[in-house]
């Protein structure tokens, strides 16, 4: 037995919940009496894919979502294990996979271990740029750096950590791209369902098919639902969007990538907790939300967290960019503010920026008692071999961002930025 908000008839559930002002509803799965997915069915040993009653609704959400074509779904131990398991699927020693240039190093880091290699490909405040991406791809030589990439890993929606959203353009342009190169896409989007400055559904729609197709219409389109060809691996976790502690997500993909990655479960973690199996089934179910209350959960929140975003922006032009020191992102997705540092100068300093960049995180740290975690953290090593061109700015000499997240609350976000602000003149001025 669980108990969640009630999501009929709230138009913002998400803070009623927070606030204890809002009705609760029961979510139940009995051994013998009828439920979507019984303790009697859920506790016995299962299928490494997940339990059939688990995997029909997630089926059944992710058609009505992303209406991939002719696609299946393998459930995960949230995302880190979805991720970690594809990369072991397609990754050998000494082959390199393509990812942005600033990625996440939980991730980035997993298949080092077993000899595969990072290329990073250059980025600007729109995400990945497909142009450099291609030019990596032709001026690959196999010769000196073995076989050219064919997996290309991304968080498209709101990318850790730039808080970058690809452009309905892009994705098309990396997908052709894709398809000339035979590249496997890796859609890692985790934070897809946290889009903001996007126009709302009507929340009292009491239609729930209309209320879902609303819904759907306001998100970007995914590398998932344009996958003709069965290129595109899609990984979801409900970690962002419900508890990160249930540890449970999915991988959309095309058959045989499913079987693969089903025989490799089996072999190494074994199927997901039942727990989380049989929540996210009668959550889904005609006994729980259904997924119309669970876009309605989602949309409200979306608002919660662009409210937290627009906070920390509002905090930061008044304490922050005030100082003429740094100045920020507005993310359209996630959870993550991308900060640029000047040092109160147009001139961006070269060969020393990595350098000041690191004497002020620790200054920040010891002296402020804030941490903004440096972009040197996530920047993917450069290699000359494919990164030589015209103008080329060494990526050291462009490592002079912090980023910071609006996932707290207001008060530690004002906190936060006071700090920051302080710490930038304190630094620069001293």
């Amino acid at each position: 037995m669980y108990e969640v908000p009630s999501v009929q008839g709230a138009s913002d559930p998400v803070t009623s919940w927070r606030n204890n002002s809002g009705l609760a509803q029961i979510i139940r799965s009995y051994k013998d009496q009828e439920c979507a997915l019984s303790i009697r069915d859920a506790f016995p040993y299962s299928r490494a894919a997940g339990l059939k009653q688990c995997l029909d609704v997630l089926t059944d959400f992710t058609k009505m979502i992303f209406a991939p074509p002719n696609h299946h779904v393998t459930l995960t131990l949230g995302n880190s294990d979805g991720i970690t398991k594809v990369f072991r699927l397609f990754g050998e020693k000494g082959d390199h996979f393509l990812t942005d240039e600033f990625s996440f190093p939980s991730m980035t880091n997993s298949p080092l271990a077993y000899g595969v290699k990072w290329v990073g490909v250059k980025m600007d405040s729109g995400g990945i740029i497909p142009e450099e991406l291609e030019k990596v791809l032709i001026k690959w030589d196999e010769v000196r750096s073995g076989r050219r990439p064919h997996v290309l890993y991304i968080i498209p929606v709101g990318q850790n950590p730039t808080g970058s959203t690809l452009s309905v353009d892009r994705r098309k342009k990396i997908y052709a791209i894709a398809q000339t190169w035979d590249l496997i896409i890796i859609e890692d989007d985790p934070y897809y369902f946290l889009q903001y400055d996007i126009p709302q559904t009507n929340c009292a729609s009491a239609d729930p098919d209309e209320f879902i197709k609303d819904f759907r219409s306001t998100l970007i389109p995914t590398f998932l639902s344009m996958d003709v060809d069965g290129r595109v691996l899609r990984i979801d976790t409900f970690s962002k969007v419900l508890a990160p502690g249930m540890r449970l997500g999915w991988i959309t993909s095309n058959k045989l990538f499913h079987l693969k990655l089903a025989d490799y479960t089996d072999s190494s973690t074994q199927p997901p907790h039942a727990f989380g199996q049989m929540f996210v089934t009668e959550m889904l179910s005609e006994h729980g939300w259904k997924v119309e209350g669970f876009c309605r959960w989602l949309r409200s929140l979306c608002l919660d967290y662009q409210s937290r975003r627009d906070f920390l922006l509002e905090v930061f032009r008044r304490e922050v960019e005030s100082t003429g020191y740094a100045s920020v992102n507005c993310p359209e997705a996630g959870m993550f503010v991308w900060i640029e540092y000047s040092g109160g100068s147009p001139v961006v300093a070269r060969t020393n920026t990595e350098h000041l960049l690191k004497e002020l995180f620790e200054r920040l740290m010891n002296i402020q008692g804030v941490v903004f975690i440096p972009s040197s953290t996530f920047a993917i090593p450069e290699n000359p071999l494919w990164v030589e061109s015209d103008g080329h700015v060494p990526l050291s000499d462009r490592n002079r961002f912090l980023r910071a997240t609006f996932g707290g609350t207001e008060e530690i976000i004002e906190k936060g930025m006071i700090r920051l602000g302080k710490g930038l003149r304190e630094f620069f001025q001293d």
